[in-house]
């Protein structure tokens, strides 16, 4: 039976079954909830007040360039404990010394490091900054054969330890064959120089007359079947 429709067309739907209707209600809830408990997510903020307790962790750096040690401390926050949204962040920093003859700059660096962390968003981008300033008489090698290019770079390598320890910094690690590679060539080197490999505190845990690697900064790059490679990172000229 044909209808005729008098009046004007204003608007209109598709019919659907009641099941139907049921799932889409219950499918626009659900994303409704998700926005709700994403909307109560605590982020770092500038505004994010102190709290009484902090957890942190403490780095000792020793440089030739000091006569005593310098100890980074690094304080936490920890975001949305006991949820699925649980993090930790940097919050604070401190550093102490005997030394106070830059006492200045060091409380001056401090406080500005701090405030760039309560900032919130990416702090990563700290550790490339402070790890990229040069001293101008010379850098040194710090325990293990890592160069290190100034005392305040080795703040920027101690800050990116804690993040890559908080997780917020991922390490570069190699695939396995790289992995594999690094491994025969240091076997072959270790066997062909026949030298019995002595550990001392400061010395490198890399061939003796290996050279500085221009990627990673480490005394690990060897020569083998003509071509230099870095038992550290698996740099190559070759490739």
């Amino acid at each position: 039976m044909a209808i005729k429709i008098e009046s004007k067309i204003v608007g209109y739907e598709v019919a659907k079954d009641d099941a139907d209707d049921k799932a889409a209600e219950a499918a626009i809830k659900e994303a409704r909830g998700e926005k709700e408990a994403d909307s109560k997510v605590v982020h770092m903020h500038e505004k994010l007040e102190r709290p009484e307790m902090l957890v942190g962790s403490t780095y000792k750096i020793k440089t030739p360039l000091t006569e005593h040690a310098m100890y980074l401390t690094i304080n936490d926050i920890v975001l949305n404990p006991g949820t699925p949204h649980e993090h930790r962040r940097p919050f604070e920093i401190f550093i102490n010394s005997k030394n106070m003859d830059h006492f200045q700059w060091i409380v001056a660096l401090t406080r500005i490091i701090s405030a760039v962390f309560r900032k919130g968003g990416d702090v990563t981008f700290l550790v490339e900054e402070l790890k990229a300033v040069f001293d101008p008489r010379g850098g040194y090698f710090k325990k293990g054969g890592k160069y290190m290019p100034s005392l305040v770079g080795e703040l920027g390598d101690a800050i990116e330890q804690h993040l890559k320890f908080i997780g917020m910094l991922k390490d570069d690690e190699l695939d396995e064959h790289q992995q594999k590679l690094i491994d025969e060539k240091r076997a072959q080197y270790e066997k062909s120089n026949k030298q019995a490999q002595t550990e001392a505190e400061g010395s490198s845990a890399f061939p003796d007359g290996a050279q500085l690697c221009a990627k990673c900064s480490t005394k690990a790059v060897i020569k083998m079947d003509g071509c230099m490679t870095c038992l550290n990172c698996g740099d190559s000229k070759c490739g």
